[in-house]
């Protein structure tokens, strides 16, 4: 006996109603992509477009940008203060990168051992919800050299006060330590979230054959949080190139240019000497850097993989 089969078209032929037609959200998906691409074309992609036009032009905001081609950037190679920049933001990612990774690393598995709390983890985000300004008043109030609650506490045992921000060898590890207070917070945020991906079957078959947790931690829980670091790396890598507030507030990049950072040197360029050409060389010569670094952060780190099956 042959069966037949009936269409959706006349089911609903049979029931007297129309087909319904499938909608097109084309329309509406663009209606609500459009403003955020409006902003993205506005605030990020024209002042790129135009910062690398202004790297080739000598501009001082008063009179109509005059080109010089490739001058800036030949000046940018024969600057000693640049090189010097550079050379104090490497040391800065360094300190902070390695220290804010390794304590957030700590507390994520700390959280992911002992506690779940939603209350502890929202005490633990609570300095990255302090704005920078606020973070760096906080640390000069702390440690500055002669009203510093902790330098007073030195006095009291003995110890002559340390120029935590007038100390060359101090102040770069000392702005570091500072933006490590308010970013390890929101870092182990991050890496708690990556934890919670790993099957806790492993765990269990781990401890099953005799597994100690440092054994587990090295051999379970690194490799497969490998993807989460690389992007915590990466995210973490190009913020600290970009630090600014912090040694605007405690050191205007002293002393003696020990905490010029390329970033507040490229302020000080545009709006302290109004030489926005130049700034803008130097803009890009830091967009440059970050998208080498990057790339190879993602190809070491092979951040695209996972080792879960």
């Amino acid at each position: 006996m042959a069966s037949h089969v009936v269409s959706p078209a006349n089911k609903a032929a049979s029931r007297g109603t129309a087909p319904r037609k499938r909608t097109d959200d084309t329309r509406l998906a663009v209606l609500f992509i459009t403003p955020a691409a409006v902003g993205f074309l506005v605030f990020l992609i024209w002042p790129l477009i135009r910062g690398i036009y202004l790297s080739f032009t000598s501009y001082n905001l008063l009179t109509p940008a005059t080109w010089n081609g490739l001058n800036n950037y030949k000046q940018m190679v024969l600057d000693p203060v640049f090189w010097n920049a550079l050379k104090v933001t490497l040391e800065y990612v360094v300190i902070n990168i390695g220290v804010q990774t390794i304590i957030a690393l700590v507390i994520a598995v700390m959280m992911q051992r002992l506690t779940r709390s939603l209350v502890v983890r929202g005490i633990i985000l609570t300095p990255y919800l302090v704005s920078n300004v606020v973070a760096a008043l906080v640390g000069l109030w702390i440690l500055d050299t002669n009203l510093g609650i902790f330098n007073e506490l030195l006095k009291l045992i003995g110890i002559n006060p340390i120029g935590f921000f007038t100390d060359g060898p101090w102040v770069i590890p000392t702005i570091a330590l500072v933006n490590v207070w308010r970013y390890v917070g929101y870092t182990s945020l991050l890496i708690f979230a990556g934890l919670q991906t790993i099957p806790p079957e492993l765990y269990e078959a781990a401890r099953t054959d005799g597994a100690t947790e440092p054994q587990m931690f090295v051999r379970i829980t690194l490799p497969l949080l490998r993807p989460i670091l690389a992007l915590v790396l990466i995210i973490s890598i190009i913020g600290s190139f970009q630090v600014f507030d912090t040694v605007s507030v405690t050191t205007q990049g002293g002393p003696v240019d020990a905490s010029r950072v390329l970033q507040y040197y490229i302020y000080d360029m545009a709006f302290g000497r109004f030489r926005f050409g130049y700034a803008s060389a130097l803009s890009v010569a830091l967009l440059i850097v970050l998208m080498i670094v990057t790339f190879i952060q993602y190809r070491l780190t092979r951040a695209g993989q996972t080792d879960l099956a």
